[in-house]
């Protein structure tokens, strides 16, 4: 029998946490490990070939913004994402289920998924931004397009065709990300639809075939909010279903804390040979937690959208930028815009590797931000690429070595 080019195996186990290498039919990944975000077939400001030189293993699309430009046809067209975008690594595809989230309850409830995912430890409460752009029934989600107000339905089948013409090597079912401000009723009844929805994307999915000559693998999503009860019926349904992956979703609480338990609850309840994707968390703090609890990938815009606000990130915190912020991930993060970095020589990071502080100085990335160079968010991405590239290779080696802890107190302190 011919082997499946789709597999998970684990090396070593330190408690929860787990090294281990994911196989896909574009490469190898080796976990854990960071999941760029390129949303519309890019990631934005860079080249492809930049991405893959900061060392990323594999990158996120978004199905809900590609069916509406160019259009899952047109991909499926050139032979599926990886050749559409010139990428030829491991790509991941959400189901759309997100955009039920970013394009309803986050604006409905003022609540962001990225710049305050935790309201608890938002700067500002949370403050509604009016009317949605969806409408949540049995059968699927009807969208109104953001682009010109036209209206799209989507459904787990139509979200498994979907992502089989757009080739991704992983795929998501189809789920309703739920809101941190969404209360426990609300949540259970969304829950059991995404379980309902689960079933039936697994079902579209057996019944239908990879279009573009090699296998694709189905993840299942766990939601439940930040109810115990619910995160543990939800990962005892989801992970009872032949997925080949366990992805964790939708509202993780109000803080880190909420979400380190959210996966406590989670983890324990879900197959140890299948792999784990948490959505939508990527910052330093985060990292650590979700590998220490078990997840294996993990994917967030944060870094690249950081990038393109000027905000660099550096596993050696400048201490005049300590001193000035607070909050533990303020010691990851350069405001290169900041007036003392006019003349400054140094690269963004001394010891990095990236093209970036190789090329460039503090000050001249500076100039290009101050003069709204786009010059500025490319090497800016680049490097904040390379950060979780090279954070996540010392998180492996630190596995390897049993010594996960010491170097989370190394990089977080304490």
């Amino acid at each position: 029998m011919r082997e499946s080019a789709f597999g998970f195996d684990v090396h070593e186990q330190r408690g929860l946490a787990r090294l281990g290498t994911l196989r896909t039919p574009h490469g190898t990944v080796a976990t854990p490990a960071f999941v760029a975000v390129g949303t519309q077939a890019t990631v934005k400001s860079v080249t492809p070939e930049a991405v893959a030189a900061t060392g990323a293993q594999l990158l996120f699309a978004n199905t809900y913004h590609l069916y509406l430009r160019p259009g899952a046809e047109v991909v499926a067209a050139h032979g599926g994402l990886h050749r559409f975008m010139n990428w030829h690594r491991p790509l991941l595809t959400d189901s759309g289920g997100f955009q039920v989230f970013s394009l309803g309850a986050s604006i409905e409830h003022g609540v962001g998924k990225v710049a305050n995912i935790f309201p608890g430890e938002a700067t500002q409460a949370p403050r509604s931004n009016g009317r949605g752009f969806v409408k949540v029934g049995e059968d699927g989600v009807e969208f109104r397009s953001h682009i010109d107000g036209s209206t799209h339905v989507f459904t787990p089948e139509r979200s498994i065709g979907l992502q089989r013409q757009l080739g991704a090597d992983i795929v998501l079912a189809f789920d309703e990300c739920t809101s941190p401000l969404h209360d426990e009723a609300y949540t259970q009844a969304s829950m059991e639809r995404t379980h309902r929805w689960a079933e039936r994307s697994l079902a579209e999915f057996e019944a239908s075939s990879s279009l573009h000559g090699y296998e694709q693998a189905l993840y299942g999503i766990v939601q439940g909010g930040a109810f115990r009860r619910l995160r543990e019926a939800s990962a005892a349904f989801i992970g009872g279903l032949p997925f080949h992956g366990i992805a964790v979703g939708g509202n993780l609480g109000k803080g880190h804390d909420d979400m380190k338990a959210v996966l406590e609850w989670t983890v324990p309840l879900l197959p140890e040979g299948k792999p784990r994707h948490l959505l939508g968390i990527g910052d330093v703090e985060g990292v650590f937690a979700a590998v220490e609890r078990g997840m294996d990938t993990f994917d967030c815009v944060m870094p690249t959208r950081s990038a393109r606000a000027g905000a660099l990130l550096t596993l050696s915190p400048d201490a005049e930028d300590v001193a000035a912020k607070t909050g533990v991930n303020a010691r990851h993060r350069l405001n290169i815009k900041n007036v003392r970095f006019a003349g400054d020589t140094r690269p963004v990071e001394v010891g990095c590797d990236c093209y970036t502080c190789a090329s460039y100085t503090r000050a001249y990335l500076r100039h290009l931000f101050k003069a709204d160079e786009q010059l500025g968010q490319q090497l800016a991405t680049i490097h904040n690429l390379r950060f979780m590239s090279r954070l996540l290779f010392r998180i492996r080696e630190a596995l390897a070595a049993g010594a996960l802890a010491e170097l989370r107190r190394e990089v977080l302190g304490g």
